[in-house]
């Protein structure tokens, strides 16, 4: 009987028909059913959801259903599900979410690749930002890369026998951040981590009733400031102290600072919330700041980020409201250079910078051969009169260019790397920018896969100065009209647009968009013609593309076409016998109001396609008088060889 790879635990609790949609995902492995098992643990359910785990298992031999008295929380039923686990990894999945077909097959052989003790899958999701941790596969890494502190939910795959081996468990009881307990201090144990990037694996979503959303995250019941400090007290039991900023358990411990502390005095929790109850939140963030969090840790924090640090540890409510309120009207601002075809990949100098309230760029300010924060983000806080330093401006300063599957919420990194950089911006100023090109191939960007058919968006994350924003891409094009030409790539047409907000998006294989509307100006200047194929000039293409099969409209036939990859453009090629009357007749795409070729017909034969501005003469007409004549042919090939 073949081994169990990997043990599925799933905790489970009123989740009614989200069991049911998830189950698919979970069913539907690529793995073998005979090679891993699904465990539910129902926590004590109230409603039908024992009932359809029961259906679930009466047709499934792997799936296992256990059932525990209600403990309020995951943690106790993950941990039964541990027990029952016979599999070599264990992989935790949330009742409404899913996995990728695959997900448990590339994820075990890339554990077993790499001997790892933690596999992260990437994550997709319809609830937070794409995470740079999973912008490049990695065979194995520890805790000291502190990127690993951006995914510190357990919906990973942990070896077995590692977690058995450190005792590693979930607390128990209704105890929030009990996912942060558990990751935390398996990265701190394990040897080997593994991150698989180039396949989506896990995918978070949201539920249409908001039953996944921490709601009570504050409830004293809960312990949510007690807690954190538990597991702050772990990270510094598991590291050595330093005042280093950059030592590893100040970094690890920034997650934490950034996250779950200062969360408390920023937008737009600080501005949303009833000020009462946020004061009392503000207040408890400050005392554990000062009790349990080092002194570098707070210096290791952006320019921005330290203010805030710094009117939170000195109780100064009112001033982190007033910081709040200048920051919420920072917005970001992308520049979009020309787009154009080069290689097969759609290329573009991008810049992205802040912007302050006016719509002026957001500047440092030289005075004293220091560099001071813009006066005007400071207006009116209290405290920062006489200017606040900026040490470092490129301090956790970032910035990355991101791709959305519309349809499937999938995260894709583009080639290119954004450079952060100081520009003169006059008068003693500066400004922090970044800038980069921008390089989307549709045939590898998927994990080195070519995308999925559909609307894919392009979008920009930029943290500079300790402010962070997700942002279109935008340009200065129209609203809804071509971004740039369209190309033949993998045997698909890839078109570039503006969409309705102004967004930069590609649509791969006509999801949306029908390749006509987008040529049909540049058609009409073509001038080439050739027999049965002709070159299209706006479509750009190399060589090695496949031909990708189209509907072109001849006169009033509609016919099936081929657009042919050539050295830089495809090439329109039509079938050789048509139903139509000897003439000169308009070749048309969908939505195409001017042609886009002519075909010159002959007795239903195709003799040649023209390009729309081409005049046919005598000499042309003589040809076409003769050309399927076969004595003709049989000379024109001897011609041509």
């Amino acid at each position: 009987m073949p081994r169990v790879k990997v043990s599925v635990v799933v905790p489970v609790y009123n989740t009614g028909k989200y069991v049911d949609e998830c189950a698919p995902s979970l069913l539907g492995q690529s793995l073998p059913a005979d090679e891993y098992e699904v465990i539910y643990v129902d926590d004590g359910s109230t409603d039908d959801t024992l009932t359809r785990l029961e259906k679930i298992a009466a047709t499934h031999s792997n799936v296992q259903v256990h059932t525990r008295p209600n403990s309020g929380w995951p943690g106790a039923p993950r941990n039964l599900g541990m027990r029952h686990a016979k599999g070599e990894y264990i992989q935790f999945v949330d009742h409404d979410d899913m996995l990728g077909p695959e997900a448990l097959e590339r994820l075990y052989e890339h554990a077993r690749r790499n001997d790892a003790d933690v596999v992260l899958g990437k994550m997709s999701s319809t609830m937070v930002r794409p995470r740079r941790l999973f912008r490049n596969t990695v065979d194995a890494c520890t805790i000291e890369n502190d990127e690993l502190m951006q995914s510190m939910s357990p919906h990973k795959m942990f070896r077995r026998a590692f977690v058995e081996e450190h005792g590693l468990q979930f607390p128990e009881g209704p105890w929030i951040l009990e996912d942060l307990a558990f990751v935390s201090a398996a990265y701190l144990k394990a040897e080997r981590i593994s991150i698989l990037a180039d396949y989506p694996c896990y995918y978070w979503m949201k539920r249409d009733d908001g039953g996944n959303n921490t709601q009570h995250r504050f409830n004293p019941r809960h312990g949510f400031w007690d807690n954190c400090r538990t597991i702050v007290r772990r990270i510094k039991d598991g590291t050595t102290p330093s005042e280093d900023v950059d030592a590893l358990q100040n970094r690890l411990l920034h997650r934490l600072y950034h996250v779950e502390v200062l969360s408390r005095t920023r937008e737009p929790e600080i501005l949303r919330e009833d000020p009462a109850q946020q004061r009392e939140r503000f207040d408890a963030a400050r005392r554990l700041a000062l009790e349990e969090f080092p002194p570098a840790v707070r210096e290791g924090l952006p320019v921005v980020s330290r203010l805030r640090a710094e009117l939170l540890e000195a109780g100064d409510f009112d001033g982190a409201v007033a910081l709040a309120e200048r920051v919420r009207e920072v917005k970001a601002r992308s520049t979009v250079g020309e787009l154009r075809w080069a290689d097969g990949r759609l290329v573009a100098d991008v810049t992205l910078e802040l912007l302050r309230a006016d719509g002026e760029p957001l500047v440092l300010v030289e005075r004293d051969g220091k560099q001071w924060l813009d006066p005007e983000l400071l207006a009116g806080v209290p405290g920062t009169e006489d200017g606040w330093e900026v040490r470092d401006p490129f301090r956790l300063a970032y910035a990355e260019l991101v791709v959305k599957d519309r349809d499937r919420e999938d995260w894709w990194y583009p080639e290119g790397d954004l450079e952060v950089r100081l520009e003169p911006a006059g008068e003693g100023r500066s400004r922090l920018v970044a800038s980069g090109r921008l390089g989307l191939d549709p045939e590898r960007l998927a994990g080195g896969r070519p995308l999925e058919r559909g609307v894919h968006d392009v979008w920009a994350f930029v943290q500079l100065l300790g402010i962070d924003r997700m942002v279109r891409l935008t340009g200065d094009g129209t609203p809804g009209a071509p971004a740039a030409g369209p190309a033949l790539t993998g045997g698909r047409l890839a078109l570039p647009y503006w969409t309705g907000s102004g967004q930069l998006a590609l649509d791969v294989d006509q999801r949306q968009r029908t390749f006509g509307s987008d040529t049909a100006g540049a058609a009409a200047a073509n001038t080439a013609r050739g027999e049965r194929s002709l070159p299209l000039p706006y479509v750009a293409a190399s060589a090695e593309s496949a031909p990708a099969r189209i509907k072109v409209t001849v006169s009033a036939l509609t016919v099936d076409a081929e657009l042919i990859g050539g050295t830089t453009v495809a090439e329109l090629r039509l079938p050789g016998r048509l139903k139509l009357p000897t003439g000169r007749h308009p070749v048309k795409f969908p939505k195409t109001d001017a042609p886009v070729a002519y075909a010159v017909v002959r007795d239903g034969a195709l003799l040649r396609l023209e390009g729309p501005a081409h005049q046919s003469g005598a000499g042309r007409r003589l040809l076409d008088a003769v050309a399927d004549n076969r004595q003709v042919r049989r000379v024109r090939r001897r011609l041509g060889r």
